[in-house]
């Protein structure tokens, strides 16, 4: 797997064929999800020979003693859960038979083809993709778990996190009339009295909230009402009840596991979820962003909804509507400014700026959440999920990236062993020469999806065209490439922080807006992009 380097604007396509590469044990362990069935069955007794082995000597005797504390915790949090655990049982068994059915039926197809049975289907639900779609008829919880798997390489096999790329956020919409409910109980008076007009069809529809369209009474401004369905909050507190649950007991069968400290991934994921669901947090988020635009002198290059405090609350969010369109529509885009590439180099000045200067950034820059706007400035949009960095894993970061730029392999395996948490030495050379095998694997793959960009040229020939060649990189390609670097990084011991994640997601996103819009802008070289720490005094001056 390997880099083309960023020189042509573009990140590189991944090769998965590795030379004398060290892969780290999780990797190893995948191993007998592609064997068969009778590795399986040997694999199996190796589990059952592992539990035999909890209840001898000193490990019985750790057990007995953790056992209260574990059958207290089950308790407690079943006494927590109530009623709706019962609920969400029944839901979860209807999802279960339903991709079972599903299993069955691509199964039937299978077997009657010459090829035999794949690989993956031999896994049943556990395999990748049907286990995504369990995840998708779930519902919220398990879709923003499957997210949080693909943003998490260093705690997930690569298979999953791959798979969970596609892990879509839709939900059928609640009936208007549900929406008009929850609104009128939460501002507690007459919608009529705050709104002069909602659009009963809503403008999305996720598994956690929907968003209609409005109009304020008195000021007549357009807004975006965000409302967070009926009954989602029972529906996490169930799921995470149950998922800590299954943690604990995993814990306690495994000691392993419980150095990975499972538990604690699951309590950052209930975290996270919940902060996602309390719109007063969102809320919070944007207004330090505007007020990070303010101080930084950038209220004329982007912006973010203003937020109408007196008709929002924890469940519902009113905001000012923004009017523009993604970053990905570039025939839109060229109506609206006359260079998409400044407004592109715009879009990751702020978005740079703010990783410091900022008390959070934006984690999530996919189009829907990042537009070019009818006055052309850059709008930031969906501040439910934001990113906290601290200066020394930025500063590695950083080195990090501009050893891409310029395939210094010995600083980025400086930057990455800096960034990356370890109990043991790093053989920095070693390392350097592993990451240059897998940024150098490029250089042999043979199929490149190449995308022809033509432009006209301005001269005295007004049918002179300019044509270059673009290497289009699939952004599955594009999650390959920064997994085989953290599978690498596995194999010398370290574990990288989740803001290392969130940030190179980011960039993959900027990556490929960088593609459509500025072919051939390097966006680690290019001397109009600021990616320099020093600006956080700068915010804090202002204060």
């Amino acid at each position: 797997m390997a880099v083309s380097g960023l020189r042509s604007g573009g990140l590189p396509l991944i090769h998965h064929h590795h030379h004398n590469l060290r892969f780290p044990p999780s990797f190893a362990k995948l191993n007998f999800l592609r064997s068969s069935s009778k590795k399986k069955g040997f694999t199996l007794f190796a589990r059952y020979a592992q539990a035999r082995d909890l209840f001898s000597s000193r490990r019985f005797q750790d057990g007995m003693e953790e056992l209260p504390k574990l059958v207290e915790d089950i308790v407690q949090t079943s006494l927590n859960t109530g009623p709706r655990g019962v609920l969400r049982l029944a839901q979860g068994v209807q999802a279960f038979i339903g991709v079972g059915q599903e299993w069955l039926t691509d199964v039937s197809k299978s077997t009657n083809s010459s090829a035999g049975l794949p690989t993956e289907m031999q896994l049943g639900l556990l395999s990748p993709f049907y286990l995504r779609r369990l995840f998708e008829r779930m519902g919220a919880t398990y879709i923003k778990l499957g997210q949080f798997i693909a943003s998490a390489p260093t705690l997930f096999p690569p298979e999953y996190v791959q798979e969970f790329q596609n892990c879509f956020d839709r939900a059928p919409p609640v009936p208007f009339e549900e929406i008009e409910s929850i609104l009128r109980k939460e501002l507690g008076k007459p919608l009529e009295s705050v709104y002069e007009y909602i659009d009963p069809t809503p403008i999305a529809s996720a598994s956690i909230a929907q968003v209609h369209g409005a109009r304020l009474k008195g000021s007549r401004e357009d807004v975006v009402i965000k409302v967070l369905k009926p009954g989602i909050e029972d529906i996490l507190v169930a799921d995470l009840n149950f998922v800590y649950v299954v943690a604990r007991i995993l814990e306690f069968l495994s000691p392993e596991i419980g150095r990975a400290s499972l538990v604690g991934i699951v309590q950052d994921i209930r975290e996270s979820m919940l902060e996602e669901v309390d719109f007063y947090k969102e809320a919070a988020n944007i207004e330090a962003f505007r007020r990070y635009l303010e101080a930084m002198g950038l209220t004329g290059d982007a912006t973010a909804p203003k937020v109408y405090q007196y008709c929002s609350t924890r469940k519902v969010l009113t905001m000012q509507r923004l009017y523009g369109v993604p970053l990905t529509d570039l025939d839109s885009i060229s109506s609206l400014v006359s260079n998409p590439e400044t407004s592109l180099i715009t879009a990751l000045n702020v978005w740079f700026g703010s990783l410091l200067a900022c008390e959070s950034f934006h984690a999530d820059v996919h189009a829907g959440n990042l537009w070019l706007l009818r006055d052309g400035r850059i709008g930031f949009l969906d501040f439910g999920i934001v990113g906290r960095i601290s200066p020394k894993t930025w500063a590695a970061m950083e080195v990090f990236l501009g050893s891409i730029a310029i395939e210094d392999y010995d600083s980025m395996a400086s930057a990455l062993i800096e960034m990356g948490a370890t109990n043991k030495d790093v053989d920095a050379k070693a390392f350097a020469r592993d990451l240059e095998k897998v940024f150098a694997s490029i250089k042999a793959s043979i199929e490149l999806d190449t995308e022809i960009v033509v432009a006209t040229t301005s001269g005295t020939d007004t049918n002179a065209t300019a044509v270059a060649a673009n290497i289009v990189v699939d952004e599955r390609q594009m999650n390959a490439l920064f997994l085989d670097v953290v599978r690498v990084s596995e194999s010398y011991g370290l574990k990288f922080p989740r803001e290392f994640a969130l940030l190179l997601k980011q960039l993959l996103y900027f990556d490929r807006y960088t593609r459509l819009l500025a072919p051939n802008l390097n966006m680690l070289r290019d001397q109009r992009i600021s990616i320099a720490s020093n600006r956080r005094s700068r915010y804090r001056d202002n204060f």
